[in-house]
């Protein structure tokens, strides 16, 4: 069915972008009067094509970012006095783990675009009207118009796939409803699974031939759809499809629409796990031949010769906050720059305190996340059997060798020494060196002093404090300065970077074909560049249980912890957790913190719980709205709501 084409529209203008944004970010029409005007010539095509990306760009702030704030990962407290993120309403997100989700007024609700949520469904149907009048410019080459096409069925494509793994079943939206549809046309139902992710993959194949397979004009287009950034996608969405949680999941089972129509597949598939893996193949190779690849450090002209610890610490780093043009790594990244660098950041001179809010630190890394990370052999500190897994809470002093990650002579505890570079990369905590924020003479390093009120990192009041201890400076560039004055280099959040997707391949390969040389082939890529041993070599030779990467579950088990040490703090996790089903396993203990008022090592080196997440079946799925149900009696809720 057509669109009526002189219904009159109004075009939402794009909101929370950020000025630097490129060309096609800044061109929106305003209260545009008819189709018609809106698709008369290429310019004025070329602006709706714009508006049809608006609503994935203003998906780019991280604590609105369903992902970023349900993982666990970063805990943000609810008892700050005064509200850092700007409202007590930017914060909901993080809230969520406390169980406080209602089907009454949903937070995150990118179903009906309320609450911190982006209006999805509003965006696919501009990508709709798009699709339906692109054919009208006479002054539009069919080259171009056949590329923007394809972004267009890529963004359609995306935003369905964005709410498939929030809410599950949906409907698909493949044509816009006329002006004059009946109720009964209007009152859509939600598709199974399965039938949503062979649409979604089959938009992405309509898409990737017409795209370019790299941006050449970075100055104008970077940031626009490539054939790269559709294959990752499919990658990820076929993963997503293979995964436990939408193959045979048990627990939805009896999910049905009132038609009786099952919206999950009953039984598991291995063939999904086969399409999974070849698309990741696909992907992969696209990108490797357009000379894509991980990311390594090279000093500026200013900077003196960096010793080797910390250029693999700066490898790490700066592989998500370099500039994405001069970036390898990145695939995908949106353009409105990672807004909340003060949040991860440790106050770390005197200038800081007197600006305590230009960098509040709010984002408080849970205890469990730092015990994540591997010892310097690369495997878990708790299987490590040179490792003091027992005595790791037990205060030492920092030595010598340790210098360019920790304070030489500083009393921390074990934990923070004999870990992997990332722990160091990703992480700042009381004893830890800053490489940055003006210092960057590896002699000199800055570094955290957290304990109690009187450190420099210590709790000042109740609003510019970190409650656990541990920074994510991961996501902070190491060119900002923050001292009296604020000094920002911004950096883009990368959607899909050369190591996830390596990282993804290796994990359908496992599941296809079990322990294999590729398998090691491409999570090695990732360890080597983390200044790692190769698994099979790190196993044997450290490990309490050696034969862990030699079978199928095992190496399952090592996948999945790596993607959550290279990939942390990004946004990416959150998702992984739920596919993987294992998102209750995670948030079944305590998120705790060090006793940050105690000024000894003693007593500042004890647990507190921060707070119990509550997690059960139902979170795994956004709830639908009530009111939703009501307006649309076809619809049905999510199961357990």
């Amino acid at each position: 069915m057509k669109f009526n084409f002189k219904l009159i529209i109004l075009l939402a203008a794009i909101t929370g972008m950020a000025l630097s944004c490129k060309k096609y970010l800044d061109v929106t029409p305003d209260n545009v009067a008819t189709i018609d005007y809106a698709f008369r010539n290429r310019n004025e095509a070329e602006n709706y094509l714009f508006t049809c990306y608006s609503t994935i760009q203003n998906m780019g702030p991280s604590n609105s970012d369903a992902a970023f704030t349900t993982s666990g990962e970063i805990y943000f407290p609810n008892t700050l006095t005064e509200a850092t993120l700007g409202s007590r309403d930017a914060e909901q997100g993080f809230h969520l783990i406390r169980g406080v989700q209602t089907t009454d007024n949903p937070s995150l609700n990118y179903w009906d675009g309320e609450q911190l949520g982006q209006p999805i469904f509003k965006a696919i149907r501009r990508c709709n009207i798009f699709l339906e009048n692109i054919d009208r410019p006479k002054d539009l080459p069919q080259f171009e118009r056949n590329r923007w096409i394809a972004e267009v069925k890529f963004l359609k494509a995306y935003y369905h796939f964005y709410l498939l793994r929030m809410y599950g079943p949906i409907p698909l939206i493949k044509q816009n409803l006329p002006i004059d549809a009946g109720t009964d046309e209007v009152r859509v139902k939600r598709a199974p699974v399965d039938e949503a992710f062979a649409y979604i993959v089959s938009l992405l194949d309509e898409a990737t031939p017409d795209l370019p397979r790299t941006i050449q004009d970075l100055a104008r287009s970077l940031g626009r759809i490539t054939q790269n950034i559709a294959l990752s996608v499919k990658a990820e969405v076929l993963t997503t499809q293979a995964s436990p949680f939408f193959n045979g999941n048990p627990d939805y089972t009896g999910f049905k629409d009132k038609d009786g129509l099952n919206l999950f597949p009953a039984a598991f598939s291995a063939e999904k796990w086969s399409k999974a893996m070849l698309a990741c193949q696909a992907a992969v190779k696209s990108c490797e031949e357009s000379n894509l690849s991980l990311y390594h450090f090279t000093s500026p002209g200013n900077l003196p010769t960096i010793p080797a610890p910390l250029k693999t610490v700066m490898d790490i780093r700066q592989s998500i906050t370099e500039n994405w043009e001069k970036n390898p790594e990145v695939i995908w990244a949106l353009n409105p720059e990672f807004g909340l660098q003060s949040m991860a950041m440790p106050r770390l001179t005197n200038a800081m305190v007197q600006n305590m809010g230009g960098a509040p630190g709010n984002f408080a890394v849970p205890i469990g996340m730092a015990e994540l990370f591997y010892s310097k052999n690369g495997i878990p500190m708790a299987e490590d059997a040179s490792y003091d897994y027992r005595g790791r809470y037990a205060v030492a002093t920092a030595p010598t060798e340790s210098k360019y990650y920790l304070k030489s002579g500083y009393q921390t505890i074990k934990m923070h020494m004999d870990r992997e570079p990332r722990f160091y990369a990703d992480l700042s905590f009381d004893g830890s060196c800053f490489f940055g924020n003006g210092q960057t003479d590896p002699e000199k390093m800055l570094y955290v002093q957290a304990r109690g009120g009187t450190s420099l990192a210590g709790p000042k009041d109740n609003i510019r404090v970190n409650v656990s201890g541990y920074w994510p400076s991961k996501l902070v560039n190491y060119q900002s300065v923050f001292g009296t004055e604020v000094s920002q280099t911004g950096f883009r959040m990368p959607l899909i970077r050369l190591a996830g997707l390596y990282l993804l391949y290796a994990e359908t390969l496992n599941e296809v074909n079990g322990p294999t040389a590729d398998v090691y082939t491409y999570i090695d890529k990732v360890r080597t560049r983390a200044g790692l041993k190769g698994v099979k070599e790190s196993w044997s030779s450290y490990s309490t249980n050696p034969g862990k990467a030699s079978s199928k579950d095992g190496l399952r088990a090592i996948i999945q912890q790596e993607r959550r040490i290279e990939l942390c703090f990004e946004g990416r996790i959150g998702w992984d957790l739920r596919r993987w089903k294992v998102m209750q396993e995670v948030m079944s203990k305590p998120l705790q913190g060090w006793n940050i008022q105690d000024t000894t090592p003693e007593g500042y080196y004890r647990q507190r719980n921060l707070v119990i997440p509550v997690f059960g079946l139902k979170d795994y799925l956004w709830p639908l709205k009530y009111n939703d149900l009501i307006v649309n009696p076809n619809l049905v809720q999510n199961p357990y709501w």
